[in-house]
């Protein structure tokens, strides 16, 4: 959908047209879940991110101030992640732990996906949690490398040598 059409659907929502709620969520609902899923491994843990997305979604549309609404809405998915991987973290005190249990269990939740798939989802699993973010900004929710630098706040050769980094990474787990 053109942003032309993405600015019209939100002035919808900005005017509590339900429709139009549900048009983004038609949009955007599949590449969120996407992005949730690669990033945690883990389906119903993916279905709560998307839920608390579109919750936010709707509370905090008004602040949309236009230029790219992916970028904007995947930085809010990205906020969404790092606030549950925090409260994570505050409860188990040690995040790999968190992140290798979740990845052994993603054999069991990947299933209905090929080998492949299965090795991509084990491969992820071993990049830096911030790195593996990053690749799949870049290239599951197809954000640019500038937007993801707008996103993060960082300077995009930061960006741009982190994600290098991370495919070689996945080459070399892949091999």
């Amino acid at each position: 959908m053109a942003q032309h059409d993405i600015e019209q659907v939100i002035i919808g929502c900005n005017k509590g047209d339900e429709g139009c709620f549900t048009q983004l969520v038609d949009i955007y609902g599949r590449r969120c879940f996407g992005y949730f899923y690669r990033l945690t491994g883990n389906r119903d843990l993916s279905d709560e991110l998307l839920s608390e997305l579109f919750v936010k979604l709707v509370e905090k549309i008004g602040t949309y101030r236009g230029g790219s609404f992916d970028g904007w809405i995947f930085t809010m998915a990205s906020n969404i992640f790092h606030d549950h991987l925090r409260f994570k973290q505050r409860q188990t005190r040690l995040l790999d732990g968190h992140s290798k249990r979740i990845m052994s269990q993603s054999a069991g939740v990947a299933s209905g996906y090929d080998g492949d798939a299965d090795k991509l989802q084990m491969a992820l699993g071993e990049l830096d949690s911030g790195v593996r973010e990053l690749v799949m900004m870049r290239f599951y929710s197809q954000m640019s490398f500038k937007e993801i630098a707008e996103s993060r706040q960082e300077p995009i050769g930061t960006i741009l040598s982190k994600v290098h980094r991370g495919l070689r990474k996945l080459r070399e787990l892949m091999g």
